[in-house]
């Protein structure tokens, strides 16, 4: 193996902690120290350990992704995101699906809330179409629109709502960036190294292509974790987002 030459944290990167134990996230964040600034922290680990995991984030000055795909009536998602301010995340987000009217008061009332709390609130980003969807899958559920098509529609529309970004998968990345600007935030789960196992993901992309392609970020989590050596795969990763050939 050539030389890795890319080592310092880079924001760009949210590794994700899709593990069910505290002690197992943990072991993780304490292996790849300094060269991750960025976690995600999704269901299964949240509904595990609660806010065990997010204390000890934040004693280790990490960011974090509190991933946990918001989904209900406008007043039910605000209130939701409003009781998450006390965990100190730098990003929440909700489904676009849930449309407009939710989407803006949410993002109006956490930033309220934020505000008479005198914190910074997170930034509100909403899933557009999960990136494990295929086009079989899309069309067993009655969709004749194009997944393309629809995350474009739904990025547009959290756009209008005042929401921060997207996520979506890489292969709309480009779209998203000339529909919605360079301010907004286009976060990339899907992201799979060269050699890599695909697993349950459809529509994917490596990183180099997916930040060449205008995501802000990119979500990792089985290359990394799964690796022989989950350092030196971070550290591959962090190279070839930064286009350094290793």
């Amino acid at each position: 193996m050539s030389e890795v030459r890319c080592c310092m944290a880079d924001d760009r990167l949210i590794v994700a902690l899709d593990v069910h134990t505290f002690s197992d996230a943990r072991m993780l964040i304490d292996e790849l120290g300094d060269d991750v600034s960025f976690y995600k922290v999704g269901m299964e680990l949240f509904y595990s350990v609660g806010e065990k995991v997010l204390t000890y984030l934040n004693e280790k000055n990490k960011k974090i992704f509190l991933d946990l795909k918001l989904h209900d009536i406008p007043n039910t998602v605000a209130g939701g995101l409003c009781s998450l301010l006390q965990y100190k995340v730098s990003m929440v987000n909700v489904h676009a699906s849930g449309g407009y009217t939710m989407m803006k008061t949410a993002k109006e009332r956490l930033c309220d809330a934020a505000k008479r709390n005198g914190v910074e609130p997170p930034k509100i980003i909403a899933v557009t179409v999960l990136t494990s969807m295929n086009d079989d899958d899309w069309k067993k559920i009655g969709e004749t629109e194009k997944i393309s098509d629809r995350v474009i529609r739904l990025a547009s529309l959290a756009k209008e709502a005042g929401l921060d970004g997207v996520v979506a998968s890489p292969e709309e990345a480009s779209s998203i960036r000339e529909t919605c600007g360079d301010d907004f935030f286009i976060v990339t789960p899907g992201i799979r190294p060269i050699g890599s196992s695909v697993d349950d993901q459809s529509r994917i992309s490596s990183p180099g292509a997916a930040i060449k392609n205008g995501a802000t970020h990119i979500v990792v989590g089985r290359p990394i974790r799964m690796a022989s050596d989950p350092k030196i795969a971070t550290k591959n990763i962090l190279a070839e987002m930064g286009g350094i050939a290793v």
